[in-house]
């Protein structure tokens, strides 16, 4: 028996020639019933003239396809500008929520717990009513205190997870707690967090929807303006089958990412450790 195999075993029985059958037949009756949810959504789209010539011949347009590519460029520069400011300030409030002292870590705590529990519309209509701030701004303030207070959270949670006894040794070494932050602690929480912290980007994403609420020409404002101002029947479900793959490849895009900074993380030798140890065994000078 091979070390994978002895290793999984370990963990659980490795199911015999009954359970795989079954667990066969299991993810063929699955398959079966999603091909049929499917072809059940694709009779209805086609009962109802979703796929006619006439509802998707605008999208040729030349003017239409501007209006979309602009929209998704607005919407990726506020999604672009939300990560670079929401990455920072959690990390600071992060490290606030650490510190020893007492008042730094009441308001970091304050301002943490207060922007997660305001609802993210609410803030964003408050920014951009009361502030008298441009669309774009107060889309991208309204995302990035409540990104930034999310992924705060995130922070803090790995770099608690690192054991004990690693903050212990690096204080032993004479480290000062900058230095074991920056050299030991947050190194080894970057590889826990990054799934989380894509997540929470992921979530950023589509959260930009938000800005047609406030006037702000990002996709989904684009496909608005396309189903609500062309002469025929309200295109709504064409509009909704040209933007959601684009939102939803996006997303696949980021966790891509989250996966290949993981897999090039596990090959850094930073990562992976020193050199091997040498088996255990008398040395060949011992007397």
């Amino acid at each position: 028996m091979s070390a994978t195999t002895a290793s999984a075993s370990a963990l659980y029985d490795i199911p015999g020639p009954r359970a795989r059958s079954r667990h066969r037949l299991y993810g063929a009756l699955a398959l079966l019933g999603i091909a049929a949810l499917a072809g059940w959504v694709v009779h209805l789209l086609i009962h109802t003239g979703q796929f006619s010539a006439a509802k998707w011949t605008p999208f040729e347009y030349a003017g239409i396809q501007r209006l979309l590519w602009r929209g998704l460029q607005n919407t990726l520069r506020a999604f672009a500008l939300t990560a670079v400011l929401a990455l920072p300030f959690g990390a600071l409030l992060a490290a606030g929520r650490l510190s020893e002292h007492r008042v730094v870590r009441w308001a970091s705590t304050l301002v943490v717990e207060f922007f997660r529990a305001m609802p993210l519309l609410v803030m964003i209509f408050f920014i951009f009513v009361a502030m008298q701030v441009q669309p774009f701004w107060a889309l991208v303030a309204g995302l990035t205190l409540y990104n930034g207070s999310v992924l705060a959270e995130l922070f803090r949670a790995g770099v608690l997870a690192v054991p004990r006894g690693q903050r212990e040794a690096a204080y032993a070494l004479g480290l000062r707690k900058t230095q074991v932050m920056a050299y030991v602690l947050v190194p080894q929480a970057n590889r826990a967090m990054l799934p989380a912290i894509i997540s929470q980007l992921v979530v950023a994403l589509k959260d930009t929807s938000l800005g047609f609420l406030i006037t702000y020409e990002e996709f989904l404002h684009a496909g608005k303006l396309i189903a609500t101002n062309l002469d025929y029947d309200l295109p709504f479900i064409p509009v909704v089958m040209v933007i959601a793959p684009v939102y939803i490849g996006l997303c696949l895009l980021l966790s891509w990412l989250a996966r290949w900074v993981e897999r090039r993380g596990r090959r850094s030798p930073r990562v992976r450790g020193g050199a091997p140890m040498a088996t255990a065994g008398t040395a060949p000078d011992a007397q």
